[in-house]
């Protein structure tokens, strides 16, 4: 049996949740290995849809442009009921939000992640897959003591096995985890009666570019008994479909087990959920819908792949133990209804990766690690009763009005004001405070620029926290940006509008100073006057304080990391 050098995390998983966990790790100098039992990634438009939230979080990273250059934007869906239009959805989201709902096949989000991982240094280890494991040492914060750690058996490509140590293990491993099972988290949840069709084709349509269809066929009782959903993608024409299985396409033939269930191929854990074996649609399969719930005539054709698949909705009771976790589909499985799932394993993956990169620097301690199943796991369990619902009745019928639906789909209310690490509120009652979002926001300039820069233009390949500084007074800036750079954290300052001319002249020279010459920061933020705030990797606020309350506002956070237990409050 082979042994390995000691790295700090292995990640079993390669899609884009486990490709996430690992580019944010490297991005952070923690030393990773990411594993898939595949042998080579799969030719499937599974997860479609690409959130704004994760397309900011991209951002940060420095692979959005890549993203946006494949991508296809979405701009709504048409409502179709019994062949007449009922709504039509405009998906459209405040001025100040940099990025709209976007379209990308999974492949090619796999694919963009995958390339960028790999200029980090790291590649995916193909069928290569984790059989056991076992954890020692202290727990999840035990910072020190570097004997303590996973021990992981895998397959390699070869047939041969290997035992490898690491610090951390991360299951990214979908909704038959092993690493779930392994660690014996309840998956609780249920699993949806119907079987559905994918497909991946164009049609020649003349429906309105960048716009879904849902078209469903309801009974007297408003129950639908056929249902068709086709969400655009790259490409002139093409759409990903999905339909009702007919009887002679069932995953599970009378008398006979389906994929997934005990008995039948897959898992042989219940779970049932996601893509099946068996007979494949046809594209005659897929015209016959079409014929009979397209809102006009239309062909389709060129498709690229066909499935049958399934829908569960189940979570975990808790994201991990001691020093193994999960995220994605191994932590939560619901409908697609709204792409939420893959964007929110995505961002599950960017809240765990940062805070045990900085655990690993002996900078976090078990309250970090921690906070992430305290910040994720409700997300979870909004998104698995959120998607059921509007997979039975609709988004269109949402209680709240649009722009709240649409902020919420768009997941740029996803926020942890309630969390562990969240430090006191500060400043007025409706401004983002600790736990919320740090919003984008334009208008800001530099001295030698010729054109207006977007805040994120200032985060873009920063690595860590970073310390926002605004204010009108030149001194009383760099006062605060001394003794945030006392801290070691990143720090950028923001003139307010008023601020005179060479305000920014007394400021360190690792401190680069912006001027809100448009006052958007002091709008979306809520600055009524001299203000820091703290904005963490994941692009959520740690702290707000006083621009005079600089130096212990930062280290009070500081300390909150590498507590031993619950955080305290910071001031």
């Amino acid at each position: 049996m082979a042994h390995t050098p000691t790295t700090d995390v292995l990640i079993v998983g390669a899609g884009p949740v486990g490709l996430s966990a690992a580019a944010e790790l490297r991005r952070h100098g923690a030393s990773c290995r990411l594993v898939d039992r595949l042998p080579a990634r799969l030719p499937y438009a599974k997860a479609v849809g690409i959130q704004p939230r994760t397309l900011e979080i991209w951002d940060r990273m420095g692979l959005v442009r890549t993203v946006l250059e494949a991508a296809a934007p979405l701009r709504g869906q048409l409502i179709y009921v019994n062949g007449t239009e009922q709504a039509r959805i405009e998906l459209v989201l405040p001025p100040e939000v940099p990025y709209g709902f976007a379209a990308l096949p999974q492949y090619e989000t796999e694919r963009i992640l995958e390339e960028h991982l790999a200029s980090l240094g790291t590649v995916i280890e193909r069928g290569t897959e984790l059989l056991s494991f076992t954890q020692d040492g202290d727990g999840a914060g035990d910072a020190v003591g570097p004997a303590a750690g996973v021990t992981s058996l895998l397959r390699t490509a070869s047939g041969g096995e290997e035992e490898l140590r690491t610090r951390y293990l991360i299951g990214c491993d979908g909704a038959h985890s092993t690493v779930r099972k392994g660690l014996g988290l309840s998956y609780e949840g249920g699993a949806f009666a119907e079987e559905y069709m994918l497909a991946d084709v164009v049609s020649d349509w003349d429906l309105p570019e960048g716009y879904g269809l849902r078209s469903t066929r309801q009974g007297a009782d408003g129950s639908a008994d056929d249902v068709l959903v086709c969400i655009p993608l790259p490409g002139r024409g093409r759409y990903r479909m999905s339909m009702l299985v007919p009887p002679e396409l069932s995953a599970q033939p009378p008398g006979g087990p389906a994929a997934g269930s005990a008995g039948g191929p897959g898992a042989g854990d219940g779970v049932r959920h996601g893509l099946e074996g068996g007979r494949v649609p046809e594209l005659s399969h897929i015209q016959a819908v079409v014929d009979r719930l397209a809102p006009s005539p239309a062909t389709v054709s060129g498709m690229r792949w066909s499935s049958v698949f399934r829908i569960s909705h189940r979570i975990v009771d808790r994201y991990g133990d001691g020093r193994v976790f999960v995220a994605g589909d191994a932590a939560h499985i619901h409908p697609p209804t709204g792409a939420q799932g893959m964007n929110t394993g995505i961002q599950d993956a960017c809240n765990l990766a940062w805070k045990l990169a900085l655990t690993l620097r002996g900078a976090g301690g078990p309250a970090l690690l921690a906070s992430y199943d305290a910040e994720r796991r409700p997300v979870g369990e909004e998104v698995v009763g959120r998607t059921v619902r509007h997979a039975t009745r609709g988004m269109e019928n949402e209680q709240d009005g649009m722009r709240t639906v649409m902020l919420r789909e768009a997941q740029l209310l996803v926020g942890y004001p309630d969390g562990p690490l969240a430090g006191r509120p500060f400043g007025p009652a409706d401004a983002p405070q600790p736990g919320e979002r740090a919003p984008d926001c334009g208008g800001l300039s530099l001295p030698v620029a010729a054109y207006p820069v977007r805040l994120l233009d200032a985060l873009r390949g920063r690595v860590g926290h970073v310390v926002l500084l605004y204010g009108a007074d030149g001194a009383a800036l760099a006062e605060a940006a001394e003794q945030s750079g006392a801290t070691g954290l990143l720090t950028v300052a923001v003139l307010a509008r008023e601020a005179a001319p060479d305000a920014a002249a007394g400021l360190p020279a690792a401190v680069p100073g912006y001027r809100d010459a448009a006052g958007e920061f002091a709008r979306l933020y809520g600055a009524d006057g001299p203000t820091g705030f703290l904005v963490r990797p994941d692009g959520y606020l740690g702290a707000r304080f006083p621009l005079s309350g600089t130096a212990a506002a930062l280290s009070g956070y500081l300390a909150s990391l590498s507590a031993p237990t619950e955080a305290p409050d910071t001031p």
